[in-house]
This record gives structure tokens, C-alpha cells and sequence, in this order.
């Protein structure tokens, strides 16, 4: 099992990565958070994986942050939840954020989630609840500042997504007033959004 991988990027996709290891190219599947935290081209990367057997593939799954493995693999046990699905779900709210809304209860919230529909949504507070409740306690103090780092890193992630410095800079100021207590993914979603018109 491959459970972490340190080399250079040598490509980006929509939902993936190439990790270069000593000549090895690793295709790794990516969260939009996690894609939104890796340098630009050629730069190093080291990131945690989960490899996924399945009868027909080996695929790897990366994380940037712990929270967001730990959070990953807590979802991969829930019934009618796979690594795809999880890594979705994990592109569409941050893995803290994820936590509390589980350990609240706060179904309106996870049905926000693309791709989470109401019976998922119940699913995963009964069945993760208990298991995410000490990552849930952690998130708590880290909410009230988020928004002002998250809108010093937005920049920085859409330029590593490949928009020109222009774009980014322009996007960003459009964000700005509105940035207020959100997070990096909310952020990028929105200016994502923005950029593709």
C-alpha cells in the first residue's frame, strides 16, 4: 500500500495530479482543496494516499492535510459512499467544516454538498458522528478566523490553477468584501464560478 508520496508536479487536471517520484509518474485523484493547495508545475509536493484496489485498477487517492484523509476514510466506510464519492464530498465542503456539520447533526448543511442528497446526508450522522466528534471539537476555534487567511490564499490557488496573475488578482478583489468568515473551498468555488463565466 502506498500511503504517501514525496516528488515534484508535473501535471494538473480537473480532479487529479501527476507526482513525479524519482522518474515514476503517480496519477493521484484530488479534492478541489487539496488541487487548490499544490504548488505550481514542477514544484515539490508530498502527499498523504489512500491506494484503492479494485478488481480492474489501482488508484490513489491524496490528501493534503491529515484532517482530510482521516475524513475520507471515515466516509469510505459508509455505506453507498466509495473513494470517488468521498473525494466529491470532500471537494465540496472542508473536512473540518464536514466534522461539525456531522457532529451537529446539521443535515441542511450536508445537503448543500454536491452530490449529497438527504438520505446520504442523514446516513452520515448517524453513522459518523461519533467518529468525526473530535475533529468536529478542533474546528470549532479555527472557524472565526478563517476568512481573512483564506482570501490571502485564494489568489495563490488560482494562479497555481493556472489562471494569469490578472485574472487572479482581478478575482480576488471581486471577493474580497465578501470573504468575510468563509473558507478557501467556499471561496474558490465562487471564484471559479466567476472565471468560467
Amino acid at each position: 500500500m502506498i500511503a504517501r508520496l514525496h516528488g515534484k508536479l508535473a501535471e494538473r487536471g480537473a480532479d487529479h495530479a501527476i507526482v513525479d517520484v524519482g522518474g515514476v509518474g503517480y496519477l493521484v485523484h484530488l479534492s478541489a482543496v487539496s488541487l487548490a493547495s499544490l504548488p505550481v508545475q514542477g514544484g515539490a509536493v508530498a502527499l498523504r494516499t489512500f491506494t484503492n484496489v479494485r478488481q480492474d485498477a489501482i488508484e490513489l487517492f491524496g490528501f493534503s492535510t491529515e484532517d482530510e484523509e482521516s475524513v475520507f476514510r471515515a466516509l469510505i466506510d459508509v455505506k453507498g459512499v466509495g473513494p470517488r464519492a468521498a473525494q466529491n464530498i470532500l471537494s465540496g465542503i472542508e473536512a473540518r467544516e464536514l466534522a461539525q456539520a456531522v457532529a451537529q447533526g446539521d443535515v441542511a448543511r450536508l445537503t448543500k454538498v454536491p452530490g449529497v442528497g438527504k438520505k446520504t446526508a442523514e446516513r452520515l450522522v448517524v453513522e459518523l458522528k461519533e467518529k468525526l466528534a473530535v475533529l468536529a471539537r478542533a474546528a470549532g476555534p479555527a472557524r472565526a478566523s478563517a476568512g481573512a487567511g483564506a482570501i490571502e490564499q485564494l489568489r495563490s490557488a488560482l494562479v497555481n490553477l493556472g489562471y494569469k496573475p490578472p485574472q487572479a488578482d482581478a478575482t480576488v478583489d471581486a471577493l474580497a468584501e465578501e470573504a468575510e468568515g468563509k473558507k478557501l473551498d467556499e471561496l474558490l468555488r465562487e471564484a471559479l464560478k466567476r472565471l468560467r463565466g
